[in-house]
């Protein structure tokens, strides 16, 4: 297991194999890891919970074989207590679980964590922010999908930043040093956006592994627009903020 660290302050980029060329995939992944991603993020479809399917723990288990990165695994199924230990012997480093999929997401959460694995919970775009209250404490991630999960390529859901934000008070309230993760539709634009509202991990897929430049141009393109967000985020909340008065950007 590489574990995945906990929240820092730092823009974390996850490329998004779902984009990647299945033919050439540990290339893929091997270059993303020398190009400077943060983790490599595995969607994983069942044609029930969402309409598409993608990948089992059989290619969880090679993509494990082939990077040094922390593989977080994102479980778009239904029944996902099933497959916990399933997973967490491929090789994942994280789990994340639907708010949408399970009645026992505090059960299952616990499951994550006791087979060893970095758990975290996920909100489709339409499931409000609430959803989550009563497991903040209990999680290292939280991701907030920006398109209806089930495909790769969709268009960014506009209205999505505000329930990032939403998130974002959420967990700092709690004091939760959970990382606050977000897929769907990000490339340097709204890469920007989403961590100007408090995303710090961002999973990109088309933007990475079809960048025009090449996959470490659509890595760096990513983390430059999300460092941009993140310092406008830095410099709003010190207008407000006595205590950030005088504080220092990096």
């Amino acid at each position: 297991m590489y574990y995945m660290p906990l929240m820092n302050n730092d823009i974390k980029v996850a490329p998004s194999i779902l984009a990647a060329d299945f033919a050439r995939l540990a290339e893929a992944i091997q270059s993303a890891e020398t190009a400077g991603a943060d983790y490599i993020h595995v969607d994983i479809m069942d044609g029930h919970f969402v309409p598409n399917i993608s990948i089992g723990p059989p290619v969880v288990k090679a993509v494990r074989r082939v990077t040094q990165l922390p593989l977080d695994v994102h479980l778009m199924i239904s029944d996902p207590m099933r497959y916990v230990p399933v997973f967490a012997d491929a090789g994942a480093d994280g789990l994340t679980v639907h708010v949408e999929s399970t009645p026992h997401l505090y059960r299952i959460v616990q499951q994550i964590r006791d087979a060893g694995v970095r758990p975290g919970v996920s909100l489709n775009p339409a499931t409000p922010a609430v959803a989550i209250s009563e497991v903040l404490e209990a999680v290292d991630l939280v991701l907030v999908m920006t398109v209806d999960a089930g495909f790769g390529g969709q268009a960014f859901n506009e209205r999505m930043p505000h329930k990032i934000a939403q998130v974002r008070e959420m967990l700092d309230s709690a004091g939760s040093e959970a990382d606050l993760e977000v897929d769907g539709g990000i490339g340097p634009r709204t890469a920007e956006s989403v961590a100007a509202a408090g995303a710090t991990v961002l999973v990109a897929g088309t933007s990475i592994f079809r960048a025009s430049g090449g996959i470490a141009a659509g890595i760096d393109a990513i983390r430059e627009a999300g460092h941009r967000g993140q310092n406008a985020r830095f410099e709003s909340r010190k207008k407000t903020s006595p205590r950030l008065q005088g504080a220092v950007t990096e």
